[in-house]
């Protein structure tokens, strides 16, 4: 959008952005949780009803979710609730857990003092909410730790990759949030990431990301009963 826009203009597209997240995440979860079974049509002018929207944020979330696999899309008809096979969503963690340890490795040889003020900062923000117990805002800061490592990388590219799998893994990964003890664990293995980058210890900071992926998948698992 050019900066001539209007300012109204600006603000109901962040709006809009804004009640098209907040559809996505609610309906993932139901998904997640088995409240919406595979096969369930998606009925766009019901979910506009429930929700008091127009249709185009739910078009727009429905979009997203079959970028996570969550939702079969269908030409010309209502899309259906469809989650990915154990083994795909095996395959779509392993490359996340590479990924993000590329980046994390990186990210201790490249961040600069003041990247590596602000990603000390949102640990802590990370620690505050365990001692609360807050799983939805600990899953939005949670995002904006991994995205500070992702952009400290210094690498374009693998920034705008590693933040496209994140987004098609996002549902999976918040859901994890909600076994018990995730949260004090989480922030655990977030400890010896940072340590890691801290230190600049590239080998370090890319083992503690690898590892920490591969339990954030044991988790989603356990939660799913699916391990």
């Amino acid at each position: 959008m050019s900066e001539s826009a209007p300012r109204g203009t600006t603000k109901a597209a962040r709006k809009s952005a804004t009640r098209t997240e907040e559809l996505r995440l609610t309906l993932a979860d139901e998904i997640v949780q088995g409240r919406l079974h595979p096969g369930t049509p998606l009925e766009e002018v019901e979910i506009a009803k429930r929700f008091g929207v127009s249709r185009t944020p739910v078009r727009e979330a429905i979009r997203e979710l079959a970028a996570s696999g969550l939702v079969e899309a269908r030409p010309h008809r209502s899309a259906l609730v469809a989650l990915p096979s154990l083994e795909r969503l095996r395959g779509m963690f392993d490359v996340m857990a590479e990924l993000e340890a590329i980046c994390a490795g990186l990210a201790a040889v490249q961040m600069s003092s003041t990247e590596r003020q602000g990603l000390q900062g949102l640990h802590e923000s990370l620690a505050d909410l365990v001692r609360r117990g807050d799983p939805q805002r600990y899953h939005e800061v949670n995002e904006r730790f991994h995205g500070a490592i992702y952009t400290g990388s210094h690498n374009e590219y693998l920034a705008e990759i590693t933040f496209a799998t994140r987004a098609r893994l996002s549902p999976f990964r918040r859901a994890q949030f909600r076994t018990l003890g995730r949260l004090a664990l989480s922030h655990a293995e977030h400890e010896r990431v940072v340590t890691a980058i801290l230190r600049g210890d590239k080998a370090a900071a890319e083992a503690a990301m690898r590892g920490h992926i591969t339990l954030v998948e044991d988790a989603y698992e356990r939660y799913t009963g699916t391990r």
